[in-house]
Parts: C-alpha cells; structure tokens; sequence
C-alpha cells in the first residue's frame, strides 16, 4: 500500500500515521498526497451539528505532513489544500513540521523523548535524585514488575486515573484496544506493569513500537503506588530492557509542569511539536467552539 509505504520510509514517520492507526482511531478520515505520495497528510475529521471540523483523534499525539525533505512552502501547500468545508481546526502536527509559516499561526507544544543508546548504567547515572530515590523506594516496598499484564486491566487503571480529566469516549478506549492486539500481533506493541506483593496493579502502561520509536502510550497508575515509586519503578524497567538499543522512549508530552518535570528527570530531552487551531465558522455559532 503507497500510503503505509510513504510513511514506512518517511524521515519524521510515526506510528500514528499508519493506516490501520488512523482507522482504529479516527471517526473518520481522508487525505492530502502530493504527486506520487512522495508526501502524505490525514485530514481526521467530525461532524456537528452539520459542521466539519478537524480533530485530534484520542490516543495520538501527532500527525500533520510526512515525507522527506518536508519544507515550510510544502506544509503551508497542504494547508491550503484542506478542503473549505472544515470550518474549524484543532490539530497537531509532527517534529518534522515544526515551521513559521506565512499564512497559518501555528503554536508550540512540548514533547520529550529519551535516547536509549547508551548502556543503562550511563542512563541511569543521568537520571534526577528524586526519580533514583523513588526507584529504591519501589524495591524496599518489593514492588515487582511485568510484561504479562491483560490488556483490560491497562484500560480499567488507566480509565480511573482519567476521571479527573477530559476522559475518551468508550468508543476509543475499544478501538485502542483493538489497535493494541493488532500491533501485539507483529510484535509492536508491550506492556509493563507493576504490582506490589499482593498482586495488586499500582502501576501499568501499553508501549508501541515504530520508527525506532517506543510511545509511552496509555498509562495507568494506582494512587497507592504513587507513594511508592510505582510508575518511577515501571518507566525505569523498560529503561534497563532497552538500554543500549538504537530506540527513542516516546514520553508523548507534555505541556503539563508537573509531567514535563516527571519525564525531564528521566534525562528526557524536549522535542518541540507544532499546532494549529483555527475558527472559520459563522458569526453565529463562532461560540461553540472558543
């Protein structure tokens, strides 16, 4: 398939761009290619209320233009390219498309990712007092680590850690559910979890792997293994398992202080990322959507 090839052999390829990713995820979703797909955008959209607009799906942190050679004059030629029909846009757009343009705003947003290269005792050396000290706290407590965890067990921790936020919709939570079992199939998708002595989840997180990639992606942690070191004990499991590999630990954010300070004590390095929102809808209805 062209589309999965562009963004298989793509400089700022991601696993979100996929295909079978945008089909799982999306609510629906079209496309800009130029020429020969020698560059591909997804356009994902809705509507309401008979308005189209452009969203970002759940679970997927950025998408935009990908390709080689991507410029600012290609992603501004995409831009233009987007249909009139969608009156509102709220998107993000990959490292690769980080640009001042001349006829869009886009804003900034944070990433951080960790370079894995290096022999763990090298990374660990660089990791912050505070994330050392809650690592040895997990194992005075005992807490215990694996790869063997249920799926729905991710998604039911996870979910109850969300019910202070802006939660996914159902739908979403079993459509990521099917995307897992699906990359888990090519060998592309892991999950860590912790427990302490009892058996009991503190702490569990899916990663998915793609263009040398590892995505921190849905993460779930107990409040009683935030005093514990529960999810200091699971990020620094999968750390040592992949020390030393030509791998990027994908953190996805963020532009919340208290995890960009969680992630930069891991010696993750910011990544910035671009977005845009934009509001052409009429007058009468502009207020829907401020």
């Amino acid at each position: 398939m062209k589309w999965d090839a562009c963004i298989n052999n793509a400089s700022n390829g991601l696993v979100y761009g996929y295909s079978f990713y945008l089909d799982a995820m999306a609510k629906n979703w079209d496309a800009l290619v130029l020429d020969d797909y020698e560059a591909v955008m997804p356009i994902t959209f809705n509507r309401k209320y008979a308005v189209y607009y452009l969203y970002q799906p759940a679970f997927t942190a950025c998408l935009g233009v990908f390709g080689n050679n991507i410029s600012a004059e290609i992603l501004n030629r995409f831009l233009h390219a987007i249909p009139g029909k969608f009156k509102y846009w709220d998107i993000y757009f990959n490292p690769g498309n980080m640009f001042a343009l001349p006829d869009f705003n886009l804003y900034e947003r944070k990433n951080f990712v960790l370079n894995l290269r290096n022999s763990y005792t090298e990374l660990f050396a660089n990791f912050k007092d505070n994330i050392k000290r809650n690592i040895r706290k997990s194992e005075k407590f005992g807490l215990l680590t694996n790869t063997n965890c249920n799926i729905d067990a991710v998604i039911t921790l996870a979910k109850e850690q969300a019910l202070a936020f802006a939660l996914p919709g159902q739908d979403d939570y079993e459509n990521f559910k099917l995307l897992y079992k699906l990359l888990y199939s090519k060998e592309k998708a892991k999950i860590y979890a912790v427990s302490n002595k009892e058996n009991k989840l503190l702490a569990a997180a899916v990663f998915f792997f793609s263009h040398n990639r590892a995505y921190y992606i849905l993460v779930g942690n107990h409040p009683d293994g935030k005093t514990l070191g529960a999810s200091h004990a699971l990020i620094n499991a999968f750390i040592k398992d992949h020390a030393g590999q030509n791998l990027l630990l994908d953190f996805e954010g963020s532009d919340i202080p208290s995890l960009a300070y969680f992630y930069n004590s891991f010696a993750a390095a910011e990544e910035k990322y671009s977005a845009i929102k934009l509001n052409r809808l009429p007058a009468a209805i502009r207020w829907l959507k401020k």
